[in-house]
C-alpha cells in the first residue's frame, strides 16, 4: 500500500501592501468573511497541515494555533516566501497568496492530486497572468527547495522564475470558472470593493 506524502497548506502573507496603505489586507472582509479565513478554509480542504509565512510581527495573532514562520532569504519577495514554506515544512506544499478570496479548496486539491499522480516537481493552474500560470496558487514538491534556492542565488526573484528547472504539470482550471475571478487579488481599496461585488454576485 502506497502512503501519500504529507502536504502543508501555506498561506503566503508577505509583501508590504504599499497599494493598501501598508495595512494587513488579508484581514479585510469579503462577503463578511476575512480573506485570510476564506483562504485557510480552502487550504484545509486540500492539505494535511497549515502554515502562514509572514514577516509581520503581529502575524501570530491572525490565526491562533497555526504555525507562523518568517522568510529565511530576506528581500527575495514572493520567491523568498515560497522558499520559507518549503524550508520550514520539510514537506510538499500547497501555497496560496493571502489576498486571494475566491480560490476553492477543490481546485487546490486537484493541483495536489495532479502533482502527486505525475510525480512532478510542481503543479500550477493555467491563467492569464504574465507567466501563463499562477505561481502563488500552486502545489510544489519538497524537491523544489533546492531549485528555488539556486534561483534566488542568481538574483532572479521572479515568482515563476523556477519553472525552467522544474518538471511542471499545468492544470486547466476552466471548470472552476473564469480565471480572472478565481485568482482575483485584493491589492488596493478598489480591489476590495470589487471583491465584495463579486462575492455578492456569487451568493
Amino acid at each position: 500500500m502506497t502512503i501519500a506524502p504529507r502536504c502543508t497548506g501555506v498561506l503566503l502573507a508577505g509583501g508590504r501592501a504599499q497599494r493598501f496603505g501598508g495595512l494587513a489586507k488579508g484581514l479585510e472582509r469579503v462577503g463578511g468573511i476575512r480573506i485570510i479565513d476564506r483562504a485557510t478554509t480552502a487550504l484545509r480542504e486540500a492539505a494535511n497541515d497549515l502554515m502562514i509565512v509572514a514577516n509581520n510581527p503581529l502575524a501570530r495573532e491572525w490565526m491562533p494555533g497555526v504555525q507562523t514562520v518568517a522568510d529565511v532569504k530576506t528581500g527575495a519577495g514572493a520567491l523568498g516566501g515560497l522558499h520559507a514554506a518549503l524550508a520550514a515544512s520539510g514537506t510538499d506544499v500547497l501555497v496560496l497568496a493571502w489576498d486571494s478570496p475566491f480560490v476553492p479548496g477543490s481546485l487546490l486539491r486537484a493541483l495536489r492530486d495532479a502533482g502527486e499522480l505525475n510525480e512532478a516537481d510542481a503543479a500550477v493552474p493555467l491563467s492569464r497572468s504574465p507567466y501563463g500560470f499562477e505561481p502563488l496558487c500552486a502545489w510544489y514538491s519538497a524537491r523544489c527547495l533546492l531549485t528555488i534556492e539556486e534561483r534566488i542565488a542568481t538574483g532572479d526573484l521572479r515568482a515563476g522564475a523556477w519553472q525552467p528547472a522544474a518538471r511542471t504539470v499545468h492544470l486547466d482550471v476552466s471548470a472552476w470558472g473564469d480565471t480572472n475571478e478565481l485568482f482575483f487579488n485584493v491589492n488596493t481599496p478598489d480591489d476590495l470593493k470589487r471583491a465584495n461585488v463579486l462575492a455578492e454576485a456569487a451568493c
